[in-house]
């Protein structure tokens, strides 16, 4: 499946051009609406206008399920042995709890040097707003985490779009499929050709970005008023950005270390993938799209195949930021007061209780609430960040984006090289 860069970067194509275009749009629209209707009817607006998101996503999700277990399946066989596949996964974990790490301590950097927190007005916090994500939190255990990593039925890790399920088996199958050797050629090759199908069905979905990117958008400025939440926020959101424009600096210099000048052409390939994501707040919602740019740029697709799954249940560089980030910000705000021993304690539950969660909606949101609870930080705190969230979600979802395409270019790299 690997082609040359004979095609024009992404940077240049016109599916970007279109979806940074529906985005001014929807802005547009937006705030037109949210200026010129009452509250009621902009919620209205808003909920039908983000079907167009909703449909979008859905149609990427429809793909997902059978193209990490075809790509998968056919990139172990093609790995050939358990050395090669443990070889490769020991880089790739490597690397993913490497940068993880490095993640969370900037997040916990920059909350304790800017102290965001600190000095809050929490009397006008709508407390109940943070419902959702503390019922989701009590189910929140050992045994649920276990049961989430682990698939009991192929099918049922399929129809929810568990990733990290599917992954499990598809390692187990390939192995096996591996392992039999020709008898297992006929399978291993209708599971190629149909990993290529549903790569052609990419491109029939993607088509679909810039209007999904567009009712994504004009939904969330319909019913926001950015200008007077960046004003409430302005503090958590700007000490946000100096967190998360650090870790982009991190990964870049780490790409420009090891990619050397192929970086910026990594770079321009994944500027349609980065801007989806921004877009849709789903990093989930271009993997299809950035597996096919990333054997544009070059890697393996045995390699693509088999580090981009894993990376979205172990390597969402922007969401271990915001954990951290957030956990502390709530401590802060609430006076709570952690010391260096207990704030590392917790980098290193988050870095264990994150992993595999990709598929939880607002798993984010979902872990820092759980956390909080470990460390005696007031749960219902998850309420003073939900409003400024969503647009948190938009530039962690382009992060994560980054730091998997980063990941997945270097291993294949390393591979190349040995």
């Amino acid at each position: 499946m690997t082609t040359t860069e004979t095609k024009k970067p992404a940077f240049y194509s016109n599916l970007t051009f279109q979806i940074m275009i529906a985005m001014v749009l929807g802005i547009l629209l937006g705030i037109f609406i949210h200026q010129n209707y009452s509250p009621e009817a902009a919620k209205e607006f808003s909920g039908y206008i983000k079907m167009l998101a909703t449909i979008f996503i859905r149609l990427v999700q429809m793909i997902i399920s059978p193209l990490v277990f075809s790509t998968l399946v056919v990139g172990i066989a093609k790995l050939g042995d358990i050395k090669a596949v443990g070889r490769i996964g020991g880089k790739a974990m490597g690397w993913f709890f490497t940068a993880s790490f490095v993640s969370l301590l900037i997040g916990m950097f920059w909350v304790n040097m800017l102290e965001p927190g600190v000095g809050l007005n929490l009397s006008d916090i709508d407390l109940s707003t943070a419902t959702e994500v503390t019922e989701k939190t009590q189910s929140f255990s050992a045994q649920n985490f276990i049961e989430h990593i682990i698939p009991k039925s192929l099918f049922e890790a399929m129809a929810n779009n568990e990733i990290l399920q599917i992954v499990i088996f598809s390692i187990f199958f390939g192995l096996a499929a591996a392992s039999i050797g020709d008898h297992a050629k006929p399978v291993v090759n209708a599971l190629d050709k149909t990993s290529h199908i549903i790569l052609k069905m990419v491109n029939y979905v993607m088509k679909f970005a810039p209007i999904g990117v567009f009712g994504a958008i004009a939904g969330v400025f319909a019913i926001r008023d950015f200008n007077e939440l960046l004003f409430t926020y302005a503090k958590f959101f700007g000490s946000f950005m100096v967190g998360i424009g650090s870790l982009w600096i991190v990964l870049l210099l780490v790409g420009y270390v090891f990619l050397k000048s192929r970086m910026t052409t990594l770079l321009q390939r994944i500027v349609s993938p980065l801007i989806i994501a921004f877009g849709t707040t789903s990093s989930e919602a271009v993997f299809p799209k950035l597996t096919e740019e990333l054997e544009r740029f070059g890697v393996k697709d045995k390699i693509v195949s088999f580090m981009l799954p894993l990376g979205y249940s172990f390597n969402l560089d922007g969401s271990m930021m915001y954990m951290t980030f957030a956990s502390i910000f709530i401590a802060q705000a609430y006076g709570v007061q952690l010391d260096m021993g207990t704030q590392l304690t917790m980098l290193f539950v988050l870095m264990l209780t994150s992993k595999g969660i990709a598929g939880v909606p607002r798993a984010s949101l979902v872990v820092v609430a759980a956390t909080c609870g470990m460390f005696k930080i007031p749960i219902e705190g998850i309420a003073l960040i939900l409003p400024i969230d969503h647009f948190c979600d938009m530039f962690r979802s382009a992060t994560n984006v980054l730091g998997n395409a980063l990941a997945t270019s270097v291993v294949g790299k390393w591979e190349k090289e040995e």
